[in-house]
């Protein structure tokens, strides 16, 4: 990847490993389904007007509202919600590092759903190795449901469908979809589809909100969210599905550290056993590292 596209990555991973720190501040006092709501609304309008200042608004004929309402809801609505009630019962560290096995996830979805992302043996070989992580970071509760392994669930299936949405989210760049357009579109989308079910299950105008808190809301819209999916379909668009994933190395990192110096949140060693497991696995998957190993021939 260009210089560019490097700095581009490094600066998502800040951007998102933030949202795991704004979504465990919000949700203290707010439910989940609500604070999902003002992180895709907040959004949708910075983005809106943003991409109305170009000359270039999303409500025209020709707008392929299918695929932004598509992209919208496996890339926002569902794991979003999946993610933020785990975080209601897992340290916001800990759901990034469970959100890393995103990739892993994506080689199988890749491997079913088109023609030239088959699993060969190094992607077998990756896929063991993230579940032996995961097996690590669940520990003995993997057979006994309490919270916390609902919680750890609930952020695995945020991942699997994050997986559906980046093989998905390709066709945008065939549709020649600006970045812009592009992260505007499933916002709005986003904000359209979660809006019914947010005002029936939670009533958030029954819920206090603190300053602390408002200003988390902010920051999970504007920042983890409007740029951030600037960024995200620039990489895309720039380097590929796979290169944009490798983000996922760097998540965790951002999240922990925020989870441990503003949250007060500790991990357990195991679970540092597991993310270390999981990046084995995103290595394989990137293949990079063994090319280097490999003594030239």
């Amino acid at each position: 990847m260009a210089l560019r596209v490097w700095f581009w990555l490094l600066s998502l991973s800040v951007l998102w490993g933030g949202s795991f720190f704004f979504a465990k501040v919000a949700v203290s006092e707010l439910g989940p389904l609500t604070v999902v709501f003002a992180r895709v609304g907040l959004a949708a309008l910075a983005l809106d007007l943003a991409l109305a200042a170009t000359g270039h608004g999303l409500f025209r004929p020709g707008t392929p509202w299918r695929a932004h309402f598509a992209m919208g809801l496996m890339n926002n609505v569902l794991p979003f919600g999946l993610i933020f009630w785990g975080q209601t019962q897992i340290p916001s560290g800990l759901a990034s590092i469970l959100n890393a096995t995103t990739p892993l996830f994506t080689l199988v979805v890749a491997h079913y759903v088109t023609d030239d992302e088959t699993i060969d043996r190094t992607k077998v070989a990756a896929l063991l190795a993230g579940l032996a992580g995961v097996a690590v970071l669940v520990g003995r509760n993997m057979l006994i449901a309490d919270v916390g392994l609902w919680g750890q669930a609930a952020c695995l299936g945020a991942a699997l469908s994050y997986a559906f949405a980046g093989v998905y989210g390709r066709r945008f760049r065939a549709m020649e979809i600006a970045p812009l357009e592009a992260a505007a579109g499933q916002v709005t989308a986003s904000t359209m589809l979660i809006l019914p079910i947010m005002l029936i299950v939670e009533q958030p105008w029954t819920l206090p909100a603190a300053p602390s808190v408002l200003a988390a809301l902010a920051g999970l819209a504007l920042l983890s969210t409007a740029l951030a999916y600037v960024l995200y379909f620039r990489i895309l668009a720039a380097a590929g599905a796979t290169n944009l994933l490798l983000v996922t190395f760097l998540i965790p990192v951002t999240a922990i550290l925020l989870g441990s110096l503003v949250l007060d949140e500790q991990l357990l060693v195991r679970q540092f056993a597991g993310m270390a497991l999981i990046a084995v696995g995103l290595a394989l998957v990137d293949g990079r590292t063994g090319r280097r190993l490999r003594p030239a021939e």
